[in-house]
């Protein structure tokens, strides 16, 4: 009996060790790394993952990292929550934090503030800030970009395409960010044009294509013909609104700048039968490569973590679209030329209004 009842007592003995052990091995929350997928998250803003601009391009650099990892979309893997207005930034990335995700993506300056406060909530989650600087947290890495370099190419190849002299810029909103574009795009055009005129406007919202195009309308009824938009969904009003404008009269000289990704297929119409495209070219801004540099990173136990990465034009972070069939050869020798005085530090471009 004695034997018996030493067996028992010892079987319970090593049952609660086990489950002990077991409990051990998952303390913290789930994004601490004990698991043996790296999985990976992004919280979008309002803009969405069908934007054709920002969003966009750090979806498309997630999935790619997640082909070439043999990862597939979901908790276990990688996956995108898409954020309806500011109010869900909190919301979602709590969720993704529940939901496991090593490395949480924050896509935008807006969801700096929720980032701040869960990142001093989830120590053992690691964070990426897109467009904005995050200091003093070993868990978050903030990822910038030189939008004014960029964007003083484009303003190179406006300056030199417009026949009015008269050039507008669209922003989403009245920002430090936003305002690196306006001020190397100015400084662009300048470069090639001191004639020209550059005006700046801003819808306010990155998610409101009615008033992208209302602002786009007024432009070039004041004689505009070439608008750089830096506004993501509102960005898309502007295209409409162009397009309108050369459907009713081909002969039109009306352009629009993409942004972010190369927005080729945005400006895309056809007339009568005969095929346009009001589209003169795109600051490309390479969300995608970064996401797909810094998951790498995070996916090989080497997270900046506390450190802020920039990608201009010297790291190919920013830079001009490879569709360039509206450009003239040379708008493409002036772009190549401005490109090496940029990488050199030969000229430093403005990343503020003046």
């Amino acid at each position: 009996m004695k034997t018996r009842k030493f067996g028992l007592a010892l079987a319970i003995v090593l049952a609660v060790g086990t489950l002990l052990a077991a409990c051990g091995s998952n303390s913290g929350n789930s994004g601490s790394g004990n698991k043996d997928k790296f999985t990976v998250a992004l919280v979008t803003d309002t803009g969405g993952i069908d934007d054709r601009s920002f969003n966009q391009s750090a979806w498309e650099g997630l999935q790619q990292f997640g082909k070439d990892n043999n990862m597939t979309q979901g908790k276990n893997g990688y996956d995108y929550l898409q954020s309806k207005s500011d109010a869900d930034y909190t919301t979602n990335l709590n969720t993704a934090v529940r939901n496991g995700f090593d490395l949480v993506y924050g896509v935008g300056y807006k969801l700096q503030p929720a980032i701040e406060k869960i990142a001093d909530q989830r120590k053992n989650t690691n964070f990426a800030i897109i467009d904005s600087v995050i200091t003093g947290k070993k868990n978050v890495a903030s990822i910038t970009f030189k939008e004014e370099e960029g964007s003083f190419l484009v303003g190179v190849v406006a300056g030199m395409a417009t026949k009015s002299n008269k050039i507008g810029f669209i922003g989403g909103t009245d920002s430090d960010l936003i305002n690196k574009f306006a001020a190397g795009f100015k400084a662009g055009v300048k470069a090639a044009n001191p004639k020209a005129d550059v005006q700046i406007q801003y819808v306010g919202s990155f998610d409101d294509a009615s008033k992208g195009q209302s602002i786009a309308s007024a432009m070039y009824k004041s004689g505009v013909d070439v608008i750089y938009h830096a506004a993501g969904g509102s960005g898309k009003g502007v295209f409409t609104e162009a397009k309108n404008i050369k459907q009713d009269d081909p002969s039109k000289n009306v352009w629009v700048i993409g942004v972010d990704r190369d927005q080729a297929d945005e400006g895309q119409v056809t007339v009568k039968g005969k095929d346009y495209n009001v589209t003169l070219t795109s600051m490309v801004k390479r969300v995608d490569k970064a996401v797909i540099d810094l998951s790498t990173k995070a996916k090989n136990g080497k997270f900046p973590g506390g450190k802020t990465i920039v990608y201009g034009l010297k790291e190919d972070g920013v830079g001009i679209a490879p569709t360039q069939d509206n450009l003239t050869p040379e708008m493409k020798a002036a772009v190549k030329k401005w490109t090496q005085k940029i990488i050199n530090g030969d000229v430093t471009i403005p990343s503020k209004l003046k």
